[in-house]
């Protein structure tokens, strides 16, 4: 908004003297005449580092020098802006127009109002006759104010035609980039945010953001060897980008690759410095291969950076079950469910922990606080089905009974888990003929049963009616 001078060699000494001089002034002293581009020089530095009441002051101390000099008024508007003052802001820019100072500000300046005010039509609008007012090195920032603008109003398309003009006019506006990534993530359309970034690298094969982007947006499609592959290009062309490196951690790890998971994430915090989610993630690694001793080393690290994140408390706890002291490791398990009481995940190693503990009520009430939050948990259904037919196979048949009775999308795991239950009530005829029925439907699904039972992998009648 504030146009770079030539003459900065001008300002590093005198706007220290002029600042100097102007705390005088608001102490009573005279501040004397200046020249307008030193006066210039001073409102800006006020706007710039947001003492917006010391802007306002001297631009109206500039106009008692300067009446004629609207640049001064427009910088008002602007102040008058960062506080808040927002309709005083708009009726100095409407004396403002017709008037010397550049049209391009007092349009952008009107654009940067009605969006503060949540006025996205005459926000747009202004940003748009702002875009036709710019050079060519302003449209950049313009071109991203108006997509931000189409953002707010929700029009998450219009903002995407927004940002690939700009790419058009300036392919190396890395932020327009980003932006496109957020808006492709809104829409959920991943397969547009490949072609997007695909024929973005076509005409700018050296953009590490781009393939970056693009990493990101197959990890989303979990296409991780894709991911991976983008991420290579990214650090071929700036391997000291620290996110890259994390984010192909990630890609490893939904791949069950730990070792490498742990290179990457390793290299990530080389480069951008201590991070508790990257120490936390290190932590799951190596627990994932057993080196139990490191993985409480990067979990306490990541409590020592956050202790409000919930996951490295939750990882000492798991470690501690895995290495046969669940009962030591339920406080860091109940410290991480404080921190984060809905997560599902955290719900189900408590529920699990005590089924081992032998504590029935409390794992009870772990399981079906999981199925509260996400009646969609497979895995956690199956494992409060297989605790509940401890006791009692009936007991678990009149829950799944009264869960799919709740309406639970789920139908077709509901039936294979009610086949697996019929037959170890003795209702064996019954839970063939089921079985007979499903897999005439879905084979596919009917071969889901041994997932849920692995013990009737073993009985014939199933083996040969799922062959």
């Amino acid at each position: 908004m504030f146009d770079d001078n030539e003459d900065e060699e001008y300002y590093d000494d005198d706007l220290s003297e002029d600042l100097e001089r102007f705390e005088r002034f608001l102490k009573g002293e005279d501040m004397g005449f200046l020249d307008s581009d030193r006066w210039e020089a001073l409102v800006d530095n006020f706007i710039l580092s947001g003492q917006y009441n010391k802007a306002v002051k001297a631009a109206d101390e500039a106009l008692t020098q300067f009446s004629y000099n609207d640049l001064f008024r427009l910088r008002k508007a602007q102040a008058f802006s960062g506080m808040g003052k927002l309709k005083d802001a708009i009726n100095l820019l409407s004396e403002l127009e017709g008037s010397s100072v550049s049209p391009f500000e007092v349009s952008l300046t009107k654009a940067a109002i009605f969006s503060q005010l949540r006025d996205s039509n005459n926000a747009i609008r202004y940003f748009k006759e702002a875009l036709d007012l710019a050079d060519e090195i302003e449209k950049d920032e313009v071109y991203i104010d108006l997509a931000l603008e189409y953002q707010n109003k929700g029009d998450y398309q219009l903002s995407i035609n927004v940002l690939q003009q700009a790419l058009r006019e300036n392919p190396h506006n890395e932020t327009a980039v980003y932006e496109l990534a957020h808006c492709f993530e809104q829409l959920n359309d991943l397969e547009g945010a490949v072609k997007c970034y695909s024929d973005f690298i076509d005409d700018n094969p050296y953009s590490f953001t781009a393939w970056y982007n693009l990493g990101n947006t197959y990890s989303r499609q979990e296409n991780f060897d894709k991911a991976l592959w983008a991420y290579d290009y990214c650090l071929l062309i700036n391997d000291k980008f620290g996110p890259v490196h994390f984010n192909m951690g990630n890609a490893y790890m939904n791949q069950e690759k730990f070792t490498k998971a742990i290179q990457s994430f390793s290299e990530s915090l080389a480069l951008d410095g201590d991070d508790p989610v990257a120490h936390s993630y290190l932590g799951e690694c190596y627990e994932q291969i057993g080196d139990y001793d490191h993985a409480k080393e990067h979990y306490q690290k990541g409590i020592e950076l956050a202790p409000e994140l919930a996951e490295p408390w939750l990882g000492l706890g798991i470690v501690a079950d895995l290495e046969g002291n669940t009962k030591a490791g339920l406080p860091y398990m109940h410290k991480a469910y404080e921190l984060d009481p809905d997560n599902t995940g955290i719900l189900h190693v408590l529920a699990g922990a005590y089924e081992k503990l032998e504590d029935k009520e409390q794992a009870d009430f772990f399981y079906q606080r999981v199925l509260e939050l996400d009646p969609d948990d497979d895995e956690a259904l199956i494992n409060y089905i297989d605790f509940l037919k401890k006791d009692s196979p009936l007991i678990a048949y009149t829950f799944i009974n009264r869960f799919a009775d709740e309406g639970h999308e789920d139908v077709e795991l509901i039936e294979v888990i009610r086949i697996s239950l019929l037959y170890e009530m003795g209702k064996k005829e019954d839970a063939e003929r089921m079985f007979r029925e499903l897999a005439a439907r879905n084979r596919e699904l009917a071969k889901e049963l041994f997932y849920v039972n692995p013990d009737l992998k073993n009985a014939p009648e199933f083996v040969l009616l799922g062959e």
